[in-house]
């Protein structure tokens, strides 16, 4: 137990340093713990005396139940072709 402890501690309190890039390396235990691959791309947050490190979601992540409701639209369905038809007569009309 006191083995798994401090193994979780060691992941939790690395170190790692500035390159003169600017670049900082992620040690490889939270890497692969985190499944993160190279291009990974995060999202940095300030906070307070430091910065916050989110990974990014991957486009394609989106979930239906994300978007439901979201346009608010009150009326019977259309049918792709509808949609389709709808799409192009408002593109003339911009052009």
């Amino acid at each position: 137990m006191l083995s798994c402890l401090t193994e979780y501690l060691t992941m939790l309190m690395q170190t790692t340093k500035l390159s003169s890039k600017g670049q900082v390396v992620i040690p490889k235990s939270l890497r692969s713990a985190h499944r993160w691959k190279p291009g990974t791309e995060f999202i940095v947050e300030e906070r307070g005396d430091g910065i916050l490190l989110r990974p990014r979601q991957r486009k394609g992540t989106t979930r239906l139940e994300d978007l439901v409701g979201c346009v608010n639209y009150k009326g019977p369905r259309k049918t792709i072709r509808e949609m389709d038809e709808a799409v192009a007569a408002e593109a003339l009309r911009h052009k």
